[in-house]
């Protein structure tokens, strides 16, 4: 289970060559020979560095045939793969940047919660269009384990829809009625672990020796002590500890939920059968797969267990193999870490680019919204000046909200100061969040909170977050206004920043917590329903024709026609491209937040409850401006008010 290395070594002299062209010859030699002068061209590129990661992370537990069943396995992918997916593969290879433009934007949200099924996914395609999304992430819908099932996170089969959510079928109607409307669909590939109903469990359940060992198991607690001492608790109340005792079978590793058991990466029976579980979601249309729990992969004893070096060999691997069979699919790390962790998950040093294409920036989600809390954008200003540069053609995905809760720990850093430091507590921003700090407008709630001094996540969608539920409930119009201000501002941030954009369901609307989901039996105990409502089309319908007389139908008509300027602007400004580079400017008042892309773009944002007065910005003295939201003339000095936003090209 602690196998070393995990970068490929370097293969020389004539037997590291002969074996390089025995693993290209077991390739090519499985594929149609029509395809064979194409896929040498990638062996050339992806497959030695494939087969040379193999060998160094599974010396010693692998055999011959292991390598040549795999690469067997991913040459009948690449000859099963439709032909209109094959030209994709082309289209997208000579254009590798394709998804960095500044029209790529992104819209997450559960099947049922937002069209009951995948017909009902493709009835609202062009809902989607209006919107100007161009990917579609849409949370598990694979079949899964029966009960208790972590949102659909525990998997009983990758390769079947769940069937409350639709057929085979309707995902191929899906996948295609998209591609056709230039979306490109995201779904999930949860690689830590399966459901405990799932096939390879159920087998290792009867005492089968081979799936057995795709499990962490124990046969008591002596070797689970040692590893817990170094190791985090995900849910420490709903499911503490990183094991669980299974009847007949022994100690099993769960990092998540009980019922979610680790999967053995060590073992290279399990890379083979989840590489080609890969594979077939590739064929069937799946554009973007996100890598769900990435981090915990490999387990070493004496560490957390997570982000280990191994880890980043498996990724490596997953992404040659991509390029090998299906060129045109992008891999995304869902790695809720620290910014300053995450290059590791593009790759680096002489792996740089050869890893995931996309992961999320969470400090910079995180930081926005205690940027908000505090009113200080200093904290924006500090985070985008750590950030990374990123290897040509990978981006961040930048988000408001998600289906998760907000995970706070990303921000230790930089809660306990920076230079100049300037601390601030997360246990306040957690209050705050939850309502219970005094001024707050928020109507969130804590999760997974041991003590009130220590923050874990919060909860709540971003409406309720901004202020916009309460401010409902209370008929506050003076109050509505500001907290529609917040919603726009955050999102302003997220579309302004390097990156893909992310839209999480129903924020363009202004769509408040869903609070009945305590009285629902099967979600009551899992607090993060609060920020899962179903999507409310008749709110949509009143939005789209302003119409509507009610309060929210005003708001989400309001937000939703805020939301589509930052768009609309967005997809015709070269300069927020995903790769163009992003830099904070310094500014004098502390609430300000000021970014700029490439030389030409500088956005300008108010976190703050009062009036801020903006001279002309270092580099920007005796420029011209254009204000691109309001399509105006920009002067210096401006002011921006309580939680305004301009976004300026400067010339």
């Amino acid at each position: 289970m602690s196998a070393s290395g995990g970068g490929p070594p370097t293969a020389s002299g004539s037997a590291g060559v002969a074996v390089a062209d025995t693993d290209r010859d077991v390739f090519i030699d499985a594929l149609p020979a029509s395809m064979r002068i194409e896929a040498s061209a990638r062996w050339a590129t992806h497959g030695a560095r494939l087969a040379s990661i193999w060998r160094r992370l599974y010396a010693g537990r692998s055999d011959t045939g292991q390598l040549v069943a795999l690469l067997q396995g991913v040459a009948a992918a690449a000859a099963a793969r439709p032909e209109d997916l094959r030209a994709l593969d082309r289209a997208r290879s000579a254009a590798p940047g394709w998804f960095q433009t500044q029209g790529m934007i992104g819209y997450s949200t559960y099947v049922d919660r937002f069209a009951d099924d995948l017909r009902g996914v493709a009835a609202r395609v062009p809902y989607l269009q209006s919107l100007g999304v161009r990917y579609l992430h849409l949370l598990p819908f694979q079949a899964a384990r029966q009960g208790d099932n972590d949102g659909g996170f525990a998997v009983r089969d990758y390769d079947a829809v769940e069937p409350t959510l639709g057929s085979a079928a309707d995902l191929d109607a899906l996948t295609a009625r998209l591609r056709a409307a230039d979306i490109s669909l995201c779904a999930d590939l949860v690689l830590n672990h399966t459901a405990d109903d799932h096939a390879w469990a159920l087998a290792a359940r009867s005492g089968d020796a081979c799936y057995r060992a795709f499990y962490h198991v124990f046969p008591d607690r002596e070797l689970p002590d040692r590893h817990a001492r170094t190791l985090r608790e995900v849910f420490p109340l709903t499911a503490p500890g990183n094991f669980t005792h299974v009847d007949g079978l022994g100690w099993v590793w769960t990092t998540f939920y009980p019922y979610q058991w680790d999967l053995d990466w060590s073992n290279p029976d399990v890379f083979c059968a989840m590489a080609l579980t890969l594979l077939r979601m590739a064929n069937r249309g799946i554009e973007i797969l996100r890598l769900d729990s990435a981090a915990y992969l490999w387990k070493r004893e004496g560490t957390d267990s997570r982000n280990q070096p191994e880890t980043h060999a498996i990724l490596q691997m997953l992404r040659a193999l991509v390029a090998l069979a299906a060129p045109a699919v992008l891999l995304k790390a869902e790695a809720i870490v620290p910014s300053r962790e995450l290059p590791p998950y593009f790759g680096d040093g002489a792996a740089a680019g050869r890893e995931c294409h996309l992961a999320y920036h969470s400090t910079l989600m995180a930081a926005t919204w205690a940027a908000l809390a505090e009113q200080r954008g200093d904290i924006l200003t500090h985070v985008v000046g750590q950030t990374p540069a990123l290897p040509q053609h990978c981006a961040w995905v930048n988000y408001v909200r998600c289906h998760d809760d907000i995970g706070w720990q990303v921000l230790a850093t930089e809660a306990a100061g920076y230079d100049p430091p300037a601390p601030f507590s997360l246990a306040r921003i957690a209050r705050f969040y939850a309502g219970e700090e005094p001024g707050s407008y928020a109507r969130g709630r804590n999760f997974q909170h041991l003590s009130a001094g220590v923050a874990y996540g919060s909860n709540g969608m971003a409406a309720a977050l901004a202020g916009i539920d309460a401010a409902l409930a209370n008929a506050d119009a003076p109050a509505l206004r500001l907290a529609e201000r917040r919603l726009l501002l955050l999102y302003g941030i997220a579309m302004a920043a390097a990156g893909m954009p992310l839209i999480y369901m129903g924020d363009e609307l202004a769509l408040g917590n869903d609070v009945a989901f305590a009285d629902d039996p099967g979600h009551t105990a899992e607090g993060r329903w609060l920020q899962r409502p179903r999507m409310d089309w008749m709110l949509a319908a009143s939005a789209e024709s302003e119409t509507g007389g009610a309060a929210d139908a005003t708001v989400a008509s309001r937000v939703l026609a805020g939301l589509r300027r930052l768009i609309t602007v967005r997809r015709a400004t070269p300069a927020l491209a995903a790769d163009v580079p992003m830099r904070a400017i310094k500014a004098d008042s502390r609430a300000l937040f000021s970014l700029a892309r490439g030389d030409d773009f500088v956005a300008l944002f108010n976190l703050g409850a009062t009036p801020v007065a903006v001279p002309a910005l270092p580099g920007c003295a005796g420029r011209s401006a254009h204000d691109l939201l309001a399509d105006t003339t920009a002067t210096w000095p401006t002011t921006l008010a309580p939680y305004d936003m301009r976004w300026w090209s400067v010339r």
